[in-house]
């Protein structure tokens, strides 16, 4: 089996949205993108997944894992050759390992070592004080808080830099500015 790569370097800096389903991550790492004039790295377990389930009515599998992890590796090396002094990734190891937990109560060990090997300036974790919106792959509706427990349990165990991003709308985008803007000063 194909192995997680390695994280090319960059000279600028990385920043994971990072949290539950239905947080807003994919919009805010646009957003982000747009505004310093660079590129994000879209989740790749979106559309990995969207298909597995328009074929087979399945979400995810164990064995999903390690594939997911692998293209989203390659979608931020890829983008890394693109970007402008920022990085914006649409989650990451860590965002799969803690699902992985949350749905097998396990994560391959190769898995776990991406994600200790993984280097972020910065995560910018979404709270869940936003509307949570269905779709095909989304199913934890009620269990929101008890997922971001999860994830800031994740971002402590593996000593992460992180800042809670919450709001909606433009107070959301606002938020994240301001993490952004701690960091570079």
């Amino acid at each position: 089996m194909e192995k997680i790569p390695q994280q090319k370097t960059f000279d600028g800096l990385k920043i994971v949205l990072y949290g539950p389903e239905s947080t807003g991550k994919s919009t805010l790492a646009l957003q982000l993108a747009r505004y310093f004039n660079t590129v994000t790295v879209e989740e790749f377990a979106r559309d990995y997944l969207q298909e597995k389930y328009d074929v087979t009515g399945e979400i995810c599998a164990y064995e999903d894992l390690l594939p997911i992890a692998i293209g989203q590796r390659l979608a931020e090396n890829n983008a890394v050759l693109k970007a402008n002094k920022f990085l914006f990734c649409d989650t990451d190891a860590l965002e799969t390992y803690i699902y992985s937990h949350a749905y097998f109560d396990r994560a391959p060990t190769e898995l776990k070592e991406a994600v200790r090997k993984s280097d972020y300036d910065l995560y910018l974790l979404l709270d869940v004080d936003v509307d949570w919106t269905p779709d095909d792959l989304r199913d934890k509706p009620d269990d929101r808080n008890d997922m971001f427990q999860l994830f800031e349990k994740g971002l402590r165990e593996f000593e992460k830099s992180y800042a809670i991003i919450n709001g909606t709308g433009k107070m959301r985008f606002k938020n994240a500015l301001k993490a952004i803007e701690n960091l570079t000063d």
